[in-house]
């Protein structure tokens, strides 16, 4: 009933492939409204198991799931509500060395992790393939987004040349939910061919005031990560 979504867009979506980096509080509610709007083909992809801290924000789990691999919780779950979405659970930590084998030759990478050490693995081979990126970040009742698709927008690399220190994050709950929710968004936009609204662009949530603002930027030519791959678009 949409405007502009009709059969076509459904199908493009049940044809889509989609791997989520982290089924925890973000990857939870991105994982829940990508089955729910009915892509074909998810990869949930997380290393850790299921602690009584996480029990918080990340809904996809329960008391029952504590000790239990996150991708195969969360598999429980999500094949329940959507039994036609084609699943693959990988409890693997992702790294350089082993992107490839894990991505393969997903449609989109949803970033919903919580260390750049994957994040940066995640960027490097989304770059490589040339396959575009929805980073999210939250941080107490503050949350982030960015569509990343370089040589169109910049990767994670411009905008962190480096991992920020490690910190205890606190959370709560609902922004994690929210924050990816409005990842899982501009996921549906790009799959069915509409224009991703923050390609360029980081999108800062702050839940406590209610305010949204975004903020425009750049790729950086002597990223380390796309420059070279900017160089040679800009050159054709």
């Amino acid at each position: 009933m949409l405007d502009g979504w009709g059969d076509a867009a459904q199908e493009k979506l049940k044809d889509s492939k989609v791997f989520i980096a982290g089924v925890g509080g973000l990857g939870s509610p991105v994982a829940m409204n990508l089955v729910l709007a009915g892509v074909g083909h998810i990869t949930l992809c997380d290393d850790d198991t299921v602690d009584v801290s996480n029990l918080n924000r990340q809904f996809l789990h329960g008391e029952k799931s504590i000790g239990v691999d996150k991708t195969h919780s969360a598999l429980k779950t999500l094949s329940a509500i959507n039994s036609d979405v084609d699943f693959d659970a990988v409890s693997q930590k992702i790294t350089s060395g082993n992107a490839r084998e894990l991505i393969g030759d997903a449609d989109i990478i949803m970033d919903c992790l919580d260390n750049f050490a994957g994040r940066f693995a995640l960027n490097q081979y989304a770059v490589e393939k040339a396959i575009p990126m929805v980073h999210g970040a939250v941080w107490g009742m503050e949350g982030r987004v960015s569509f990343l698709n370089p040589p169109l927008t910049p990767c994670l690399a411009c905008l962190f040349p480096e991992s920020p220190p490690l910190e205890n994050i606190p959370v709560l709950g609902a922004v994690t939910t929210a924050t990816g929710s409005l990842q899982a968004i501009e996921a549906i936009q790009y799959l069915i061919g509409s224009k991703p609204a923050l390609a360029n662009k980081i999108l800062i949530a702050d839940y406590s005031s209610m305010r949204f603002q975004e903020l425009e930027v750049s790729r950086n030519d002597d990223c380390l990560v796309c420059g070279q791959l900017s160089a040679l678009s800009t050159s054709e």
